[in-house]
């Protein structure tokens, strides 16, 4: 009897094709499921989504050469969603360019997203729809960004040595308090002799620091995030920057990136054509220091009155006299943005030099900090030791 066992194996190698095929479907369906969700996280992320000031820079800057070589707006923000790495960024763009692609002004979507396009970019976005010389107005705002994100790199780098030094310092003393110094407690001990103060007071803090390490972490933490939320309220952000301007060296350098950041944005707005009361809101909310504000607000109701702005920084002692004169000097002349620029690039100047100075000078003083600490913690350590007759002897 023969059996015809071709119709068994092609079934069977269909049903093989059909199980490998549902296999793939799943896997596939599972990937896409997880794609979607993704997305649906980024964009409930992207209202609230900040982007940083280096990314907008570029973000700025490739729009505008965009713009400039005669690409669409809607096919420029195309290309540039592709491009950008920061997913919640990338559906921000896609989003943006959807609702121009419906109908929506430029100006009008990015203003959606404010903690992604600050007030500067959608102000100046406004003023160049408006003039119709968006990409010229984009360059002029992404060379200011890039100012501003190399300032910010020269003092965080500045700072950043200081801080590291101090956090090393930080935590050898903690070592020695909580690990060394207890072994010099129990051979002090054992002599039964009294102490210099220095080294019993040593001894003391060490105790202390041993059994309430845990709440001096938990208490730094919190005393850490109380201090942040009341320096974001009115008045700690009035306090700190009271303080900040009143310390020395660095009170000169805060009030020189502040003036120069004040001057530099209010002259990029009014070559840009935006009417100067605008402008001056736009700076007060985009300097982020008190005095400044103070200063817009009251320069805003002072030309509201007829009056000029010479006058309400002659009254302002934050201001250096360089700024009131240049600010008068354009005024008569009628080139106010020049004016300001100039300002702006005589500050960034100084400002490079306050920090290379302080480079140059914090190294030898931090060696000197970290000398004076940590060459006080031994030689209160080892004072019983050089008095070792006198100890025994008592």
């Amino acid at each position: 009897m023969v059996i015809d066992i071709m119709p068994i194996i092609s079934s069977s190698a269909n049903s093989g094709i059909k199980g490998s095929s549902r296999s793939k479907a799943k896997k596939t369906g599972f990937a896409e499921s997880q794609r979607l969700a993704k997305i649906k996280s980024y964009e409930k992320k992207a209202p609230k989504h900040k982007v940083k000031l280096a990314d907008l820079t570029i973000f700025t800057q490739q729009l505008g050469s965009m713009l400039d070589a005669g690409l669409p707006l809607v096919s420029s923000l195309d290309a540039l969603q592709e491009q950008t790495d920061d997913q919640v960024f990338k559906v921000i763009v896609r989003e943006v360019k959807n609702d121009i692609a419906s109908g929506t002004s430029f100006s009008d979507s990015v203003k959606k997203y404010p903690r992604a396009f600050n007030n500067l970019f959608t102000s100046m976005v406004e003023a160049g729809e408006a003039s119709g010389q968006l990409s010229e107005i984009l360059a002029k705002v992404s060379v200011y960004f890039e100012d501003s994100v190399k300032l910010t790199k020269k003092v965080k780098s500045a700072l950043m040595y200081p801080i590291a030094v101090i956090l090393l310092a930080i935590g050898l003393v903690n070592v020695l308090l909580i690990f060394v110094i207890p072994t010099f407690k129990e051979m002090f001990t054992d002599m039964g002799a009294e102490l210099p103060m220095p080294t019993q007071m040593l001894i003391d803090l060490s105790d202390w620091l041993k059994g309430n390490v845990l709440f001096v972490i938990v208490g730094g933490i919190i005393f850490w995030k109380v201090m942040g939320k009341f320096l974001a309220t009115p008045r700690g952000r009035v306090i700190k920057d009271r303080v900040l301007f009143r310390m020395p060296i660095v009170g000169g350098l805060s009030q020189k990136i502040a003036v120069s950041r004040f001057c530099r944005t209010f002259a990029i707005l009014l070559r840009s054509g935006v009417p100067i009361l605008k402008a001056l809101d736009i700076v007060n909310r985009a300097s982020g220091n008190t005095y400044i504000e103070s200063a817009c607000r009251d320069i805003s109701r002072v030309i509201n009155q007829g009056g000029q702005i010479s006058e309400v920084l002659e009254e302002k002692p934050y201001f250096p006299p360089m700024v009131k004169h240049m600010a008068k000097a354009g005024e008569q002349t009628g080139k106010m943005d020049a004016m300001f620029d100039k300002i702006s690039d005589f500050y960034d100047s100084e400002i490079e030099t306050t920090v290379s100075g302080l480079t140059s000078l914090m190294e030898p003083i931090l060696i000197c900090f970290l000398g004076i600490v940590i060459g006080g913690i031994v030689m209160a350590m080892f004072l019983p030791i050089f008095n070792m007759a006198n100890v025994v002897g008592g």
